[in-house]
């Protein structure tokens, strides 16, 4: 695309320091990548998502905007971003999920934007959940399925926003998806 890694840096010191047009340069900047985490999302879901995940960049652009932050570089924005849009689907899941018992009162955000077919809420709720727990035995190796599984970044990037080796990233990588694996499997069996 022809952007710098450099303008991108720049511009997200800017959004720090509150620069006005700092956000809405960067929006600019960086949609078409922070759609295709958002498609990274939904790809366990029907293909015709193309709004919901367009709903899913706004939502997590403006949370990540208001409510600030240092980003080093890119590849640590779209880390955060991730995280952010990760955290926007489980919510949106668990409220519709309580939604659907009676007397239920939870305000579901949303609810027209993001659709998560009946047959995944269980699921996006499950994968979040063992994430949960790997992030108490590996905190790195779940940072890494965040980043790679839900953020759709490759073993370089994740690499550059944690800060550890490529090698370590593939390792961590190997032995997470081996154990949510096993996590997810002993999980539906015991329904």
């Amino acid at each position: 695309m022809g952007i710098s890694d450099g303008e991108i840096t720049r511009l997200l010191a800017e959004l720090e320091s509150r620069k006005e047009d700092a956000a809405p340069q960067l929006f600019e900047l960086l949609y078409h990548q922070l759609r295709r985490i958002a498609q990274h999302h939904f790809a366990n879901e029907r293909a015709d998502h193309s709004l919901q995940a367009t709903a899913l960049v706004h939502e997590a652009y403006v949370r990540l905007v208001g409510a600030g932050g240092h980003w080093q570089n890119r590849a640590h924005f779209f880390g955060v971003a991730s995280g952010v849009m990760r955290r926007i689907l489980v919510d949106h899941a668990r409220a519709r999920r309580a939604a659907k018992r009676p007397n239920s009162l939870q305000r579901v955000d949303l609810e027209e934007a993001v659709v998560i077919s009946d047959q995944h809420l269980e699921s996006v709720i499950d994968v979040d959940q063992a994430l949960s727990r790997l992030a108490l035995i590996d905190a790195r190796q779940s940072r890494i399925v965040e980043l790679r599984y839900f953020g759709g970044l490759t073993a370089e990037e994740a690499a550059e926003v944690l800060d550890v080796s490529l090698n370590t990233v593939k390792r961590d990588w190997s032995v997470a998806r081996a154990w949510l694996y096993g996590e997810l499997t002993q999980g539906s069996s015991a329904r």
